[in-house]
């Protein structure tokens, strides 16, 4: 089960490598929500938090590398409009 929960959590995580180069390259972010990637944040946080509860190594190692990728991203968005 780990090693499902690995693989799943790293499919999604490495989804947003192509949005985090394009806007780091580019830095246009006019097209991306600030509301959406704030509440997405907000929610991989949480996600982070409630794997620590369950002691769910893939719940906690995915989600803090998709938080720091969307957390660029936001980043980007506050501070290229």
């Amino acid at each position: 089960m780990t090693l499902l929960g690995m693989a799943a959590g790293t499919l999604t995580t490495v989804s947003f490598l192509p949005q985090v180069i394009r806007t780091w390259k580019t830095r246009s972010t006019k097209d991306l929500s600030t509301g959406m990637f704030s509440m997405f944040c907000a929610g991989i946080f949480l996600w982070i938090l409630y794997g620590f509860s369950i002691k769910s190594l893939p719940v906690i190692v995915t989600n803090i590398v998709t938080f720091f990728l969307a957390f660029i991203i936001l980043v980007l968005k506050l501070r290229n409009g």
